[in-house]
């Protein structure tokens, strides 16, 4: 007798129908799994069979076959291993209850019959809703969030004799949770109330946060790049449930783990991290730090430190927001969409043009060290800011902002480029044909652009990233379509001065990199 299962495959954070066949016959006692399995899947002929034997069901005298369809797509994991033992258990006659055909069914198996937690359960769950599966079950997981999906019922269950209890009619207790709050209250966030000066780089860090644009900081050492990125996921919103499930299928797959669910990932690998690390791959291809920094912030301190090869890997992610992984077997794509905010020193030494300390570095190490970081790279970013050292003595203490007054103006800010575009999406990565066409800039706007990027050099690129950076500007000001002092501060951003003195009005006008 044969039978048909339902589960879920992963190709990265994509999903596909798996259809677990299996056949049972008369013969010597053996089980053969093909369908392109790796070595774990292999495995599961013993663990399903001792399984199965612990629940009283012991598979004498049958030859068991199992093809997992589509047999050209290589199968990893052991996720299969439930639907797996029901397919036995159908097939093998010991099931006589109906298994319906959008129901599927995903956990390994221990030897006893449990049903165990598999790496990618999020992501095998957003799949199976996507599938138009009505029915998912699957192992509980305590350390998952408790999630509610239109159209798919979670079945979770502990044993195999759960899953045919339910098959039969009967009910499951649901299982309990722990409270999430509590785990979010161990969360210690800096402040933005806590950094003395750099008011022209939190401004900044305010429109990079509300716009998701990418900050290239140099400056010489000690003067705040490291702390204003630390501080930087302090005033980004909290993620939306899409987003938390997203990071949480991320973390999974990878095997890393996580501290909060609602708030956006910040990663931070040191320069010595290989280009494996931060890209991803391996063999078994996993994500890495640009897909866990998915829906939050990479930080990269010391920009100049990493090998060029690792930042030249960066183009792709920065551009199209994914990781396309190819190996012989397979080619998985990740998603990669981050906040970029790197920092860097002037120089090997990192004093030049201090006016405090003497460079030690010549003209060759400058020039050697700044070319670690290619053309292509500065492209991508849409503001380079310079930062000095703070003079204690002159500053006044009073009346810092706090994280929470610039999230809340970030928040505005966001709700109207998402009532915009209609979608949750900013103006940093939204196409550029739909931007200019929500906020086209005036005649003379495009007049004054083009004369800057005649006069100072500038590619499609950035052009294009200082309109971005108007366009958010103004959402930060409440404007509905792009000011001219949006894009004069946009300029300033980008260190690229006005064509024309006269050109710079408002707070922009004399404006310095600080």
């Amino acid at each position: 007798m044969s039978c048909i299962v339902t589960s879920v495959g992963l190709k990265g954070l994509e999903g596909y129908r798996v259809q677990v066949q299996v056949q049972v016959v008369e013969g010597m006692e053996s089980i053969v799994v093909v369908g392109l399995p790796d070595a774990s899947l292999k495995e599961s002929r013993e663990r399903v069979s001792a399984a199965l034997r612990s629940l009283g069901f012991p598979l004498v005298d049958m030859k068991v076959v199992i093809n997992l369809s589509p047999a050209e797509q290589k199968k990893n994991g052991p996720l299969f291993d439930l639907a797996i033992a029901i397919g036995v258990l159908k097939s093998g006659n010991f099931l006589k209850d109906e298994i319906p055909g959008d129901a599927g069914f995903i956990g390994a198996l221990s030897l006893d019959g449990t049903v165990l937690p598999v790496e990618g359960m999020i992501a095998a769950i957003l799949a199976a809703k996507k599938l138009k599966l009505r029915t998912l079950f699957l192992p509980f997981d305590p350390s998952i969030p408790s999630i509610e999906i239109p159209g798919l019922e979670l079945v979770y269950i502990e044993t195999v004799q759960d899953v045919l209890d339910v098959l039969s009619g009967q009910q499951l207790l649901p299982f309990a949770r722990h409270s999430e709050k509590e785990e979010e209250q161990q969360v210690v966030e800096r402040d933005f109330d806590q950094i003395i000066g750099h008011e022209f780089a939190k401004r900044a860090l305010e429109i990079a946060a509300s716009g998701e644009h990418f900050v290239l900081m140099d400056g010489p050492p000690g003067c705040g790049k490291s702390l204003l990125a630390e501080t930087f996921r302090s005033i980004l919103p909290p993620l939306s449930k899409e987003a938390q499930l997203e990071k949480i299928s991320l973390y999974q797959l990878a095997g890393a783990p996580y501290t909060s669910i609602t708030l956006p990932p910040y990663r931070h690998p040191h320069h010595s991290a290989s280009a494996v690390s931060i890209i991803g791959g391996g063999s078994n291809p996993k994500p890495g730090e640009v897909s866990l920094a998915h829906r939050g912030v990479l930080f990269l301190d010391e920009l100049g430190e990493f090998s060029k090869k690792t930042l030249d890997m960066l183009r792709q992610p920065l551009e199209n927001e994914t990781v396309t992984i190819s190996r012989a077997h397979s080619t998985v794509t990740y998603p990669a969409k981050f906040i970029f905010i790197a920092a860097m020193n002037p120089c090997p030494c990192g004093f030049y043009g201090s006016k405090n300390q003497y460079c030690t570095c010549t003209d060759k190490q400058i020039k050697a060290y700044k070319g670690r970081v290619s053309g292509p790279i500065l492209d991508r970013m849409d503001m380079l800011l310079s930062l000095k050292a703070v003079n204690m003595k002159d500053h006044d203490f009073s009346g810092i902002e706090s994280s929470e007054e610039i999230m809340k103006r970030v928040c505005t800010a966001r709700e109207r480029q998402y009532l915009r575009y209609d979608r949750e999406i900013c103006n940093g990565s939204v196409p550029f044909e739909e931007l200019i066409k929500a906020s086209p800039l005036t005649a003379g706007q495009q007049s004054k652009l083009q004369r800057l990027s005649i006069h100072q050099g500038l590619s499609n690129r950035v052009q294009i990233k200082i309109i971005r950076l108007a366009r958010t500007i103004s959402d930060l000001q409440g404007a509905q379509s792009i000011t001219d002092e949006a894009l004069n501060e946009a300029l300033a951003l980008r260190r690229i001065p006005p064509f024309s003195p006269a050109s710079m009005t408002g707070e922009t006008k004399g404006m310095v990199y600080e």
